[in-house]
């Protein structure tokens, strides 16, 4: 005996589990597939974010527009160029990236700049996206620290065609005693805009990678500006109390037992952002 069973399906809906975890990353979780391929959606929000990452590193460094910025905050600035000379050099001879243009290192030697004690870099490294959404800001959260710790602060220098190492050729023509580079970081897939804080005490031409200490995925959807500020402004204090950088000087800045000194400029100036996403992905997942 045969049974026929219908089944209505326009009340069926699709469901994806999913759905709700994706909001707590933007990484590519649960691609669907059919067959062996992937999803046309899937797809296609791929070959965008690979767009997206390839405009990054190609877009051109603004930084008239960074030094507009910089001046409503009270600071100067000036533009300095590396040897690469132009995008495609840059890329291909990352050597010449960490070098001044001879006519940029003329420059700084004629100012007979005296001297700071913080020196801060804003160069475009591989994605000027992130320079324009993310320098100033932090430029902005760092200030008030910096001016309560008693630092002087250089003029600020704009470096175009820039490697990580260029900050110490600069820094050592303009006889600052620290450095920071605020520079865009290698542009992910899902991070384009990402900025990256290289710090070097007593900077000169020939420092070590070993010798500085690294702040990265600096954005409002990675390490926010407040708490980007005070890790660097942790970093600052300590290398000048230790007189060293890199490997030499751990990262305690998570660590209220080590705040010392700077507890009360974080009580002033932090402004902690409750983690609701990690909280809510505990409950989630069990």
């Amino acid at each position: 005996m045969e049974t026929e069973i219908s089944i209505r399906t326009q009340h069926l809906e699709e469901s994806d589990c999913w759905a709700w975890l994706r909001q707590f990353t933007d990484a590519r979780i649960a691609l669907g597939r059919t067959g062996s391929s992937v999803l046309t959606d899937d797809y296609l929000k791929f070959r965008l974010a690979h767009a997206r990452a390839r405009d990054s590193i190609k877009m051109p460094f603004n930084a008239r527009r960074v030094a507009e910025d910089l001046q409503r905050l009270g600071l100067t600035s000036f533009e300095v160029d590396s040897k690469a000379g132009n995008r495609e050099t840059f890329i291909t001879r990352p050597d010449l990236g960490r070098r001044l243009s001879d006519e940029s290192w003329a420059r700084l030697k004629a100012m007979h700049y005296p001297g700071c004690d913080v020196l801060l870099v804003i160069a475009d490294g591989l994605s000027s996206k992130a320079v324009h959404r993310q320098a100033v800001p932090l430029v902005e959260h760092l200030q008030p620290y910096l001016r309560d710790l008693h630092l002087s602060l250089g003029p600020v220098v704009l470096a175009h065609q820039s490697r990580v190492a260029l900050a110490d050729d600069i820094a050592e023509l303009m006889h600052a005693k620290l450095v920071a580079i605020l520079i865009g970081e290698r542009p992910g897939l899902s991070s384009p805009d990402s900025l990256s804080v290289y710090m070097t005490y007593k900077p000169y031409f020939g420092r070590m990678e070993s010798e500085r200490n690294c702040i990265s995925n600096i954005r409002p959807e990675g390490l926010n500006y407040d708490a980007a500020a005070f890790k660097l402004t942790w970093l600052i204090s300590n290398a000048f109390d230790r007189r060293v950088s890199g490997t030499a000087l751990k990262d305690e800045s998570d660590d209220p037992s080590k705040y010392g000194k700077l507890a009360d400029l974080r009580r002033k100036y932090y402004h902690d952002i409750p983690m609701v996403h990690k909280t809510a992905l505990k409950i989630a997942i069990g």
